[in-house]
C-alpha cells in the first residue's frame, strides 16, 4: 500500500474505526482497519495470492502456503488475505487449528469451524441465512421453468447435506387442523424444524430420525435414497469441496478457507499426524481439481522439517499384509508446494510503519505529537525489542505514543 492509499484510508475513516483500530493494536488484538493500514510488503502477498485467484479460474486446483517463524506476520497475512478475498468476490472462512480448539484430523470440528465462521462479501449472514435468503428470491423463477435447489446443489454434495440444504430452500406443507391432530402427523413440529435444519447444515450431529421428520414436511423427496448418516471425515470434506463449487456457480469466485497454526498439526502424536496429513493431501494434490476451492495456510517452518522427517518406511499390518503406515511418501510429493516465506521487517520497513502509527494516533486522538521526539524514542525502542514478536513491537510503540499524548495533555491543562 503506497503513501497515497495510506492517506486516502485514514482522511476516510470516521474517529470510531481509528480509535478502535489503535485500542486493538494496543492490546496486540487484530483489526480490520489496522490491518489495512500496516500490512508490510502487500504487493507480494497480492501477487501470490492473485496468481492463485487465476488458476481456480482456469478450473485448476490452487493453495497457498504462508511459512515463517513466530512474530513474523503469519496470522496478519491471513487477515489481509481475507480482506482481499472478501473484496475480489470470495466467500471466506478464516479459523485456528490449534488442537485445544480444532483437531484437523477430525474434519467435522472443522467443517463445523469453517462454516460458523464464513463471511460473504458486503454481508454479515450466516451460512443458513444467506442460503435460505438467496431460494427465497429464485422460487418464483423455480416454478415458471420447473427448476428448483438441486438445479445448484453440485452432484457431488454428499447426501446428507444435498437433502439438508433442499429442505432450506422450501417450506413446511401445509396442514389443516384435523391433519395436524391425526396420530400419523405426530412428528409435525414446524417450529423446530428450521432449528434441526441449521444445526444439521453447520455439521452438529443430531437425531437421523428427528431430522428425517424436518425433511419428510420439507417436500424432500429423495432423502430416504440413501443413508443419512456420515461416516468418517470424508463427507464433510467433500461437503466443503461442493460448498466452493456451488458458490462459484452462484456468482462468487469461491470459497477462500484461511487456517492459522497448521504447524500443530505436526506437534501431535503420530498417529493423529497421519490422518492430518492424509486430509491435507487432498488440498496440496487433489485427485482431480477442487472447483472454487482456496486453502490458504499458515505454518512455521518446523511443520516442514517433521514432514521431511518422519519415518516413511514405517508399515503397519492388517489381515496379516503389511501396509505403508503413511499413504504417501510426504516429504516427496509435496516437495512442489506454493509457500511464501516471509522475513522479518528491515529497520527501513519498521521506520515506516512507526510514521503510519504517529498518523493514525494523531488522528484517533486529534493532537500534534512532537515527531523529533517521538522517532528518536521509537528507534531506541525497536532497537530494545529486536526478536519479539510483530504485534508486541507495535505495542511498545503505540504505548510511547500513548504516554507522549498524556504528558502532553497534562501539561496544557497546568
Amino acid at each position: 500500500m503506497g503513501r497515497k492509499d495510506f492517506s486516502q484510508i485514514l482522511e476516510g475513516a470516521d474517529n470510531f474505526t481509528m480509535r478502535r483500530a489503535v485500542e486493538r493494536l494496543r492490546e496486540g488484538l487484530f483489526d480490520p482497519f489496522g490491518v489495512r493500514l500496516l500490512t508490510a510488503r502487500e504487493s507480494q502477498l497480492d501477487e501470490v495470492f492473485d496468481t492463485g485467484v487465476q488458476k481456480l479460474a482456469k478450473n485448476e486446483s490452487t493453495h497457498l502456503c504462508i511459512c515463517g517463524s513466530y512474530g513474523q506476520g503469519k496470522s496478519h497475512s491471513l487477515a489481509y488475505l481475507r480482506q482481499r478475498a472478501l473484496a475480489q468476490g470470495f466467500v471466506t472462512s478464516l479459523v485456528n487449528v490449534d488442537p485445544r480448539e480444532i483437531r484437523f484430523q477430525d474434519f467435522r470440528q472443522v467443517y463445523n469451524a469453517l462454516v460458523s465462521r464464513i463471511s460473504f462479501p458486503n454481508s454479515d449472514s450466516s451460512l443458513v441465512k444467506w442460503w435460505k435468503d438467496w431460494a427465497k428470491g429464485q422460487k418464483t423463477g423455480w416454478k415458471n421453468n420447473g427448476s428448483g435447489p438441486l438445479d445448484v446443489i453440485p452432484e457431488t454434495m454428499p447426501h446428507y447435506f444435498k437433502a439438508v440444504l433442499a429442505a432450506l430452500a422450501q417450506d413446511n406443507i401445509m396442514l389443516s387442523k384435523r391433519q395436524k391432530g391425526m396420530k400419523k402427523h405426530a412428528s409435525f413440529r414446524p417450529r423446530e424444524f428450521s432449528w434441526l435444519l441449521a444445526n444439521a447444515m453447520n455439521g452438529n450431529q443430531l437425531p437421523v430420525f428427528r431430522l428425517r421428520h424436518a425433511l419428510k414436511y420439507r417436500q424432500v423427496s429423495f432423502y430416504k435414497d440413501e443413508s443419512l448418516v456420515c461416516k468418517g471425515w470424508e463427507p464433510y470434506f467433500e461437503a466443503v469441496t461442493a460448498l466452493g463449487a456451488m458458490f462459484r456457480t452462484m456468482g462468487f469466485k469461491g470459497w477462500a478457507l484461511l487456517f492459522d497454526e497448521g504447524e500443530s498439526i505436526a506437534q501431535l502424536p503420530v498417529n493423529t499426524r497421519r490422518k492430518s496429513y492424509s486430509i491435507l493431501h487432498r488440498f496440496f494434490v487433489p485427485a482431480s481439481p477442487l472447483l472454487g476451492i482456496y486453502p490458504i495456510f499458515a505454518f512455521t517452518d518446523d511443520f516442514f522439517m517433521r514432514v521431511k522427517s518422519e519415518d516413511y518406511g514405517r508399515v503397519c499390518v492388517k489381515n496379516d499384509r503389511e501396509l505403508p503406515y503413511f499413504e504417501e511418501n510426504y516429504a516427496v510429493v509435496w516437495r512442489h508446494l506454493n509457500i511464501h516465506s516471509l522475513h522479518n521487517l528491515s529497520a527501513e520497513e519498521w521506520k515506516t510503519l512507526a510514521e503510519k502509527l504517529i498518523r493514525l494516533h494523531a488522528r484517533a486522538y486529534d493532537w500534534m505529537p512532537p515527531r523529533t521526539e517521538i522517532r528518536a524514542k521509537m528507534v531506541k525502542i525497536l532497537a530494545e525489542t529486536g526478536e519479539r514478536e510483530a504485534r508486541l513491537k507495535i505495542k511498545s510503540l503505540i504505548n510511547i505514543l500513548d504516554l507522549t499524548n498524556q504528558r502532553d495533555c497534562l501539561s496544557n491543562v497546568f
